[in-house]
């Protein structure tokens, strides 16, 4: 103890609330998809983009070697859920911009939204990749 200074005593007060004690909706999953797709974006889609706009600058080599790599199983997987956060992380963006504007804060119409963002965002991604694959394979 630090001279001067009391103890803390303890009191009655209610606790921070726990997690057990929320229920789970689709505006929390929303929340939460949005932060990490945020994160996947920053962390591991920025640098395959510089990757890629180095690999073109630097040569027919160097770009051969990018799609190679980019082009093998784990590759796709790579893209396609960096196009998913993409995705999700735009219309998560725009939910938020609506609800800044004070909009869409009626329950019905927010937990339909909420819902909505993750469905397009796959939707999106499918759609994108159908027309990819298409050109890829001919």
């Amino acid at each position: 103890m630090i001279r001067g200074q009391k103890l803390v005593e303890p009191s009655n007060r209610p606790l921070s609330p726990h997690l057990g004690i929320y229920k789970w909706g689709p505006a929390m999953l929303v929340s939460i998809l949005h932060r990490a797709t945020g994160d996947a974006l920053a962390l591991l889609g920025a640098p395959i983009l510089v990757w890629w706009l180095y690999s073109i600058s630097a040569g027919p080599e160097s770009y051969e070697f990018f799609v190679g790599i980019m082009t093998t199983i784990p590759g796709f997987i790579v893209m396609i859920g960096m196009t998913f956060a993409l995705f999700e992380h735009t219309y998560s963006g725009l939910r938020h911009f609506v609800l800044d504007a004070g909009a869409g804060y009626e329950l019905q119409t927010n937990k339909l939204w909420s819902a909505a963002v993750p469905v397009l965002a796959l939707l999106s991604t499918a759609a994108l990749w159908f027309f990819i694959s298409s050109k890829l394979i001919g």
